[in-house]
């Protein structure tokens, strides 16, 4: 028995040993491709804890920097136009003086004639509804005009730093976020109250006349007609509004005649290089010019300015406060309440209820966001 294993072993013993061999080559080679691919295995799951760890930074730093566009926004931006925006309306559609020339009239036997005080009941039947009405129109549309802003800016940063900005770039970003139009767009808030007044306000007064025109100061008024009156003072004015022409009272035409506006009204001498970027400020401007002449955003204000009206018209019967008889109560004995709506109105947006629902109206901000 060992003599035949013997011989076997003689015969095969080449054919064994390479056999032999070839198995530790190829059990050596396994070892060793397996354990390379521990290796690659190991690598490709630290590069992917490595790359979602930068994800989540960008995210972070972007979510900062769009939190701080927000902020910039809500307690430098709209606070400042707003205020900047009621001086300006109670400037331009004061009725003070109107009412002291009746109450003259009242102390002094001839000092109106009927015509002259029937003229000054009329305008102020006129200026009182312009008021408060140009009020309501400008606030919902400077309110919904920033979120607009914040929007567009958002969307700039989200693609800036997706396109070529390293975490370094992204740490660096506050510090030129003055450099590249950013700021200079948000400024533009108060384009509305330093220029787009001048005409809104003509506008709107034409359309109150020719609502109003029918409308006598004995007639008695019921909170519905009131309402339905400031909505067709809207409806005239829209209408009138040809090419959305409207969309000049909210932005500049051209990024630079209004930076050539700005660096004389903030220096007193035409400096434009105080506009960093003047090329980026008007892609800003025709991205936004773009966005208010959507469906959309139509939709949004007019569902936003028919809300308003209907607030500020609850607003009317609460401060009246004794019960109103169902015909109404007479035109004229309505109009400094009316006048008076238009304070409410521009307040300051923290304290500013109505700036509070355009925020949060069903949809509004999604359709916005979308754009």
């Amino acid at each position: 028995m060992l003599a035949s294993a013997r011989g076997f072993w003689s015969r095969h013993r080449r054919k064994i040993l390479v056999s032999l061999g070839v198995a530790g080559v190829g059990y050596a080679a396994y070892r060793l491709y397996d354990a390379h691919r521990s290796q690659l295995v190991r690598v490709e799951k630290l590069r992917a804890t490595e790359e979602k760890v930068a994800d989540e930074l960008v995210r972070n730093q972007l979510q900062t920097h769009f939190e701080n566009v927000q902020r910039i926004s809500d307690t430098t931006t709209l606070p400042f136009a707003m205020h900047y925006l009621r001086s300006r309306i109670m400037e331009e559609l004061d009725i003070s003086h109107l009412t002291e020339k009746l109450l003259q009239g009242k102390g002094e036997s001839n000092a109106l004639t009927p015509k002259e005080k029937l003229e000054t009941w009329e305008k102020i039947k006129v200026l009182s509804f312009t008021r408060t009405i140009s009020s309501m129109w400008a606030m919902t549309l400077l309110s919904l005009y920033v979120r607009v802003q914040v929007t567009i800016l958002g969307r700039h940063l989200y693609l800036d730093f997706a396109r070529d900005t390293d975490g370094a770039q992204l740490q660096a970003e506050s510090g030129t976020f003055s450099k590249n139009g950013h700021k200079d767009f948000l400024a533009t808030a108060d384009y509305l109250a330093t220029y787009g007044i001048n005409t809104l306000i003509p506008q709107m007064q034409r359309a109150a006349t020719e609502i109003l025109k029918g409308k006598q100061l004995k007639d008695p008024m019921s909170m519905d007609q009131v309402l339905e009156t400031m909505l067709q003072i809207l409806g005239f004015f829209a209408s009138h509004c040809e090419d959305n022409s409207w969309i000049n009272y909210l932005v500049p035409e051209n990024a630079n005649r209004y930076a050539q506006l700005m660096a004389v009204s903030s220096s007193g001498f035409d400096d434009t290089s105080l506009l960093k970027d003047v090329r980026k400020l008007d892609q800003l401007m025709s991205e936004t010019r773009i966005v208010l002449a959507s469906d959309d955003f139509k939709n949004v204000m007019e569902r936003s300015l028919r809300k308003i009206a209907n607030v500020v018209v609850e607003d009317l019967a609460e401060q009246i406060g004794t019960p109103i008889p169902p015909s109404g109560l007479p035109l004229a004995k309505l109009l400094a309440r009316v006048a008076q709506l238009s304070l409410p109105l521009l307040e300051e947006p923290n304290k500013n209820k109505h700036i509070q629902i355009i925020r949060t109206m069903p949809d509004h901000r999604n359709k916005l966001n979308r754009k």
